[in-house]
This record gives C-alpha cells, sequence and structure tokens, in this order.
C-alpha cells in the first residue's frame, strides 16, 4: 500500500512513529513521510526532528494517508494553510483511508471531510473538534467511511493495527502486534478522562486552553 504521513512542524513523534512502526512491520506498505517542503521538521518537544523526504508536490495520491497531532497551538498553522488543507483534499479523493491521530482530526475538520462526522480526537481538543462541525466520541478508534480517527497519540498504534486487520486480514495483524510486543501494561490507570481523577482533568484542561492560546512557534 502506498503510505503518507504528512508531517509539519510541531509534530507529536509518536503521532508518527507509532502508525509508522506499524505500517512497517508489515513489509507491504511504501511509507513515505511528506511535508509541504521537504526537510527537518521539528516536533514539538524541540528534542529533534523527524525528515520529510517528499514535498507535496510530488505527492499527488496514496491509498492511506495519516494526518499526525501535535501539542496545542502547532495544529493551527496546517490548519489556516490553503496549500496543506487543499493537498489533504486532493489526496483524500484518491484514497482508500484517510486517517489521523490525536489532533489531527482538527486539520482533517479544517478540509472540510468530518463535517457531521461522529470522530474523535485528543480529549482536549472536543470542543474545538466539535465547533469545526464533527461529533466527538471518546472511543480510541472511530470510522466514518473511509476516514478513521485515533485518540490522543498512543491509539496511533491502536489505529494502525485495525487498519492492517481491515486491509491484510487479523492474522498479519497479530503478527505485527507481536513483532512490536505491544502489549501495554501501564503503571497507572489514567490513560483516558473515563478512568483519571478529576482534579488531574481538570488541570490539564487549564493547561490546554492557555497554551492553545498561543500562536505556533516559527
Amino acid at each position: 500500500m502506498e503510505t503518507v504521513i504528512m508531517l509539519y512542524d510541531g509534530i507529536t513523534a509518536l503521532d508518527a512513529i507509532g502508525p509508522y512502526e506499524v505500517f512497517a512491520a508489515t513489509q507491504k506498505c511504501n511509507v513515505k513521510f511528506v511535508a509541504k517542503n521537504k526537510g527537518l521538521i521539528k516536533l514539538d518537544t524541540k528534542m529533534g526532528y523527524l525528515h520529510a523526504d517528499y514535498s507535496f508536490s510530488e505527492i499527488t495520491m496514496a491509498d492511506l494517508l495519516v494526518v499526525p497531532g501535535s501539542s496545542p497551538p502547532n495544529y493551527k498553522t496546517p490548519m489556516n494553510d490553503e496549500e496543506t488543507l487543499n493537498w489533504i483534499r486532493k489526496i483524500h479523493e484518491t484514497t482508500k483511508w484517510t486517517t489521523s491521530v490525536c489532533n489531527g482530526s482538527l486539520i482533517l475538520s479544517a478540509a472540510g471531510l468530518l463535517d457531521g462526522a461522529v470522530a474523535t480526537s485528543h480529549w482536549g481538543s472536543f470542543d474545538l473538534l466539535q465547533s469545526l462541525g464533527a461529533i466527538p466520541t471518546d472511543e480510541r478508534v472511530v470510522r466514518h467511511d473511509k476516514i478513521v480517527t485515533a485518540a490522543g497519540v498512543s491509539a496511533g498504534i491502536d489505529m494502525a493495527l485495525q487498519l492492517v486487520a481491515w486491509e491484510m486480514g487479523e492474522e498479519v495483524s497479530k503478527r505485527v502486534q507481536l513483532i512490536l510486543e505491544y502489549d501495554p501494561q501501564p503503571p497507572f490507570d489514567t490513560g483516558s478522562i473515563n478512568k483519571a481523577p478529576a482534579p488531574l482533568i481538570e488541570e490539564l484542561k487549564g493547561l490546554f486552553e492557555r497554551i492553545s492560546k498561543n500562536d505556533p512557534e516559527k
């Protein structure tokens, strides 16, 4: 499968690398990192870079598109860039699957792909997702026709494994899961707003609201 992962400055590394590792492990996907301009792409942690080997102008079709998310407010840049949104729309016309991880669904929404659709995102972005015309849900992986959205960060791995199962069969997906030894056993049961204590949720909501008001770093 021709698989394209879109990069932009300020993305969250695992949003892109989690699905990448799953698709690469199948040995049946030709995975390409693409950005508006090829070259180094800054991560939101300021601890490193990913590399876009292709520019938008070089990629005009794909079987599978992945749009990763980012730490607030970095998603604002692609959401407000018409060249990026037009590229997503054009690629979407050719895909079998158009997907997002975390608040990458905000970018799909800005491109007009989630109007009236049930979709997920990082829980901290539900209000904004709804304001853009989608119907938020706290499910971890959500399918709406050929669009598949994943919840925050680590959910991109689950989404990718589900896509592999749909495309290549459950046995292939199970094999990949074992190759990656993906067997989450977190030390705490606070990985969902349905499980985390209310004070922690409110603390993080306040943090997200404050930093979302900032402009993306150039």
